[in-house]
């Protein structure tokens, strides 16, 4: 699997780019604000149909253009693929693979899976809760796609249930029987997805522990831990907190209130690491994934890295060039690689003219 050719047109910063990456390891330097993270973008786009920069269409519109085009060419087991995204401003988007309408990520047929890392991940770890919960979903999600109807129920359910206790006002009588049934559709599609995440960090753990203890240089604890926000059955546990619920109008225990705990040496790295052990937990939850990824589809998922270096200290930065998983790795960067990438280097400059 790996990305042969990808052509921008009026997205972001580029009225038109071509670029055509090696099948290892390519590196592209570039100053800050010259489009490197832009072309990482737009391959995570064609496989995930949406910015992993969290970004809304508009802002991958080029100034005074009404839309932008996406397209791809990939390497799919030995087979060509065209994947082509349009990005329009003022109506619903298109994308299409060999010229067939593309509505889920899954009518794609896993022609093209990435796997990221950007600056933003230190939140995964100094961050709230929320953003470990996302975390998971989204591997849980890009690795079995029978996960996803599950995500999206419990949301459903929560956005309902919610709305009813702010009806209530405190009050159940009016809203008891209603409330009886989301909680059961609550219990069932709760307790299936904590399921799904406990088994995802236990398949995690000991791939994170090896890429943080190379990426230290030492024999370093890492550990992760999935605590749920109740105990016992959710049923149960969603009878018992009723009124409490009532009260607050919230929902106070489910899979939307439970917590990935990162330990570092037995203390939380969330408040107890530095910074740079921080981030190095970060990429390791990455790289953990992106083994996952490909020991379950036998092939590994392109790796994108945004400005990785700039986030590492020289000496991790060397180990993680010399230790790069197998596959493609686009690495953006704002600085020079380590020597051991000297000669994998594209430039910006030389790709925009």
């Amino acid at each position: 699997m790996g990305v042969v050719s990808l052509w921008l047109t009026d997205f972001r910063c580029f009225e038109a780019v071509e670029f055509s990456p090696e099948r290892g390891v390519t590196v592209i330097r570039g100053e800050n604000g010259t489009g490197k993270t832009s072309l990482l973008e737009g391959v995570g786009y064609l496989a995930t149909m949406r910015s992993f920069r969290g970004a809304n269409r508009e802002s991958m519109v080029r100034r005074g253009a009404d839309r932008s085009i996406v397209r791809g060419e990939v390497d799919y087991d030995g087979r060509p693929v065209l994947i082509e995204a349009e990005l329009p401003l003022r109506r619903p988007g298109r994308i299409q693979a060999n010229r067939q309408p593309v509505r889920r990520i899954a009518d794609l047929g896993g022609a093209l899976r990435t796997s990221v890392f950007s600056p933003e991940d230190l939140e995964l770890v100094q961050g709230p809760p929320a953003g470990r919960r996302e975390f998971l979903d989204s591997c849980l999600t890009g690795i079995d796609v029978t996960v996803e109807p599950v995500v999206s129920e419990v949301e459903r359910i929560l956005r309902q249930r919610g709305a009813l206790l702010r009806q209530a006002h405190g009050q159940a009588s009016e809203v008891e029987a209603s409330l009886d049934v989301w909680d059961e559709r609550l219990a069932a599609a709760g307790t299936a997805l904590a399921e799904a995440r406990e088994r995802l960090v236990g398949e995690l753990s000991e791939p994170v522990a090896d890429a943080y203890r190379y990426l230290a240089g030492k024999d370093c604890g890492l550990t992760l831990s999935y605590e749920r926000s109740w105990a016992g059955g959710l049923a149960d546990a969603l009878a018992a907190g009723r009124a409490e619920d009532l009260r607050q109008q919230t929902t106070n225990r489910g899979p939307h209130r439970d917590e990935l705990v990162i330990f570092l040496n037995a203390m939380p790295a969330r408040s107890q690491a530095s910074q740079g052990e921080q981030r190095s937990a970060a990429l390791a939850l990455r790289l953990a994934f992106h083994e996952l990824a490909t020991a379950r589809f036998g092939v590994p998922p392109v790796l994108l890295l945004d400005d990785v270096f700039s986030e590492l200290d020289p000496k991790r930065a060397g180990l993680l060039a010399e230790r790069l998983p197998p596959g493609q790795v686009l690495l953006a960067s704002a600085v020079d690689p380590p020597a051991a990438l000297a000669g994998n280097v594209v430039n910006m400059q030389d790709l925009v003219g």
